[in-house]
């Protein structure tokens, strides 16, 4: 007797997906459909003749049809105000979220804007200081535009991920241990801040691979899976981090650190307390990410998620601890 043996993260047909998408968003009968990543979530790009779009499909179980929502009306929001990043596309009957039913259960998919541009880490302190530019502008609109998601605080940025990451690797290897204290003294940290910090939607996942830049002119942000509330320099201190970690050449990062905050501060100021937090705020943005991946680890490609991978990735944030000079009490 032959049974449909039960999934838990299928790779949709990307035929089908362009009949899909064809059918509810009146696209022609040229529509084409490939896959472009499968990671966190799926994307497909899809072509219309001369258009082009991002479908990106939510993995099982990871967003509710709430918090894919709340997402989408953040971006509606930007659009609105004419900020830099993609933004969701209704279908013919004026939703934004298509439900799929797959073999692991139902899944959530998206129509997106196609970023102008092309996405590259090797990019000039000029395009440094227009992507602080653009940043600056998004959190414009978002300082004070307060979304249904989470909130990270430092329960959701540190006290629970170390927990799951405490369950996921041995509990005696050095960079366990290393990120309690870590955990410790950053909570400190984020519960001494004060009025001065600018507080909002944030993206928390800014850098080079969620962002295109458009002939050196124009910046598009994209993939606010992690949008939620928080203080607005997370975004700030997350692009620095990840500035330093794809730039071994820490002369290059100075310059291009200063260029991005340079352009930022021509359209808002960067508070005197928000300067002093951002040293901090990646490490425990980085600490949440290592929860995330221990999370999913049965959803995306997981042979790098082991011990030698948590050692380079506590190594990245050690590398950045001694460029800041900070001294972990």
């Amino acid at each position: 007797m032959t049974t449909k043996f039960p999934t838990i993260n299928s790779t949709l047909s990307p035929n089908a997906l362009a009949q899909l998408i064809q059918q509810q968003y009146n696209l022609s009968g040229k529509t084409k459909c490939s896959i472009f990543r499968l990671a966190m979530n799926h994307l497909y790009i899809v072509n219309d003749n001369d258009n082009q779009y991002v479908f990106r499909v939510y993995t099982h179980d990871w967003r509710t049809k709430s918090e894919i929502k709340e997402e989408l009306r953040l971006l509606l929001h930007l659009k609105e105000n004419d900020k830099q990043a993609a933004y969701p596309i209704a279908d013919k009957s004026g939703e934004y979220v298509q439900e799929i039913e797959a073999s692991e259960g139902k899944r959530f998919g998206v129509l997106f804007s196609y970023a102008k541009g092309t996405k590259t880490a090797k990019f000039s302190s000029q395009t440094s200081f227009l992507i602080g530019k653009a940043l600056a502008k998004v959190h414009q609109s978002t300082e004070g535009f307060e979304l249904n998601r989470i909130s990270y605080n430092s329960e959701n940025l540190l006290t629970k991920p170390v927990l799951r990451i405490k369950e996921f690797f041995p509990k005696n290897i050095n960079e366990v241990e290393f990120l309690e204290k870590l955990s410790a003294f950053l909570t400190l940290k984020i519960q001494n801040t004060g009025s001065k910090m600018r507080y909002g939607s944030v993206h928390l996942d800014v850098w080079f691979d969620n962002l295109h830049i458009d002939d050196e002119k124009e910046i598009t942000f994209f993939d606010f899976d992690f949008c939620g509330n928080g203080y607005l320099c997370f975004d700030i201190s997350y692009f620095l981090f990840q500035l330093l970690a794809t730039n071994l050449n820490e002369e290059d990062y100075q310059i291009k650190a200063e260029s991005f905050l340079k352009g930022y501060e021509t359209i808002t100021e960067i508070s005197n307390e928000e300067k002093q937090f951002l040293p901090f705020a990646c490490l425990a943005i980085m600490t949440y990410y290592i929860s995330v991946q221990c999370d999913r680890f049965e959803y995306w490609t997981n042979i790098f998620l082991n011990e030698d991978h948590l050692k380079r990735m506590v190594g990245n944030l050690k590398r950045w601890i001694a460029y800041n000079k900070i001294e972990i009490e």
